[in-house]
């Protein structure tokens, strides 16, 4: 029962999250808000929305590892699994302000997540976690670098009006103002009760098979709650607009490591036993290949050579969960 479930949360989490997020930007188009700030926000971080209900659940239940272990299989996934398949169907152009301004942004937050979630390396300390304190310092700085984002945007509003026009279009558009609210209410509760069955099932399936809650995190749960990221991806790469793909897997990294994992830790101090540094540093080494690509290959260009290595490195690093 326990796979069914865990397929039947899966399914709550991703249908409650794409009714979530075309409810509100009706909503928000109704309350005459710029699509500008409505694609910068409510869509920019609609697909991480299955990763901030999974996390907040863990955390409300003291299950550390799985909230950590949830961000970093997600933000590995987005790396390898997703960047890697986006290139190897149509290989793509790297923008020049996304290679200076979010790949390095990127890079930031993965070290940081290394070096604040890794307490240990502190003589006197015995486990790891993440105090309320980092959690705020997180938010703070994903505010911050929203503002930046803003700001940069604005420079180019021609660009940016294009992008949130084509980002803010909704299937719920010219419904009634009632509908509109009971339809995100009902999705808000969806995605709780899925989360938490999602979460629950995974539990389970972790004490079955004898495999930690971070491995079981870090592979099924992450695949699972990154699937939006990665059907975008796909879809994107077959409609032959695949450089949406790496500002989608971008954005959402961030957004997982000081959004999802301040408010979490805000909430409650997270600690966790069963991650180690290498998960860690897999996260920030695939931070940095996603810059090497840059200068590799086809300069400035995400080459499908590229994209089988990201795969690859994908496997290899699942078979190491697993042998671990």
């Amino acid at each position: 029962m326990d796979y069914l479930f865990l397929v039947i949360g899966l399914g709550l989490l991703l249908l409650a999250a794409d009714f979530l997020v075309d409810s509100s930007v009706a909503i928000a188009q109704r309350a005459k808000i710029s699509n500008f700030i409505i694609g910068l926000t409510i869509v920019g971080m609609g697909t991480s929305s299955p990763e901030l209900f999974v996390s907040i659940s863990s955390a409300l239940s003291g299950h550390g590892d799985i909230a950590m272990g949830n961000v970093i299989g997600s933000n590995i996934c987005n790396i390898f699994l997703i960047l890697g398949v986006t290139a190897t169907i149509l290989p793509f152009t790297i923008k020049r302000e996304i290679s200076r301004r979010d790949i390095p942004f990127g890079i930031v937050a993965a070290l940081l997540l290394l070096l604040l979630a890794n307490d240990k390396l502190v003589p006197g300390i015995s486990e790891n976690s993440l105090s309320r304190l980092d959690g705020i310092f997180f938010l703070v700085l994903f505010v911050a670098y929203m503002c930046y984002v803003v700001i940069l945007k604005g420079k180019n509003p021609q660009e940016a009006m294009a992008e949130a026009d084509e980002q803010t279009k909704s299937k719920f558009t010219g419904k009634h103002p009632v509908l509109l609210w009971c339809i995100a209410i009902a999705s808000l509760a969806g995605l709780i009760y899925g989360g938490n069955l999602f979460l629950d099932s995974a539990k389970n399936l972790a004490r079955a098979w004898g495999m930690s809650e971070a491995v079981i995190s870090i592979t099924i749960v992450a695949v699972g709650t990154s699937l939006p990221e990665l059907i975008t991806a796909i879809t994107a790469a077959l409609k032959h607009n695949p450089e949406l793909a790496l500002g989608n897997v971008l954005g959402s990294n961030v957004f997982n490591i000081l959004m999802i994992l301040g408010v979490a830790s805000t909430i409650k101090p997270l600690t966790f036993q069963s991650i180690n540094i290498i998960d860690y540093l897999v996260v920030l080494v695939g931070a940095v290949m996603t810059y090497v690509v840059v200068f590799t290959f086809g300069k400035r260009k995400f080459d499908r050579i590229e994209g089988v290595i990201f795969l690859l490195c994908y496997v290899g690093y699942t078979a190491y969960l697993l042998m671990r």
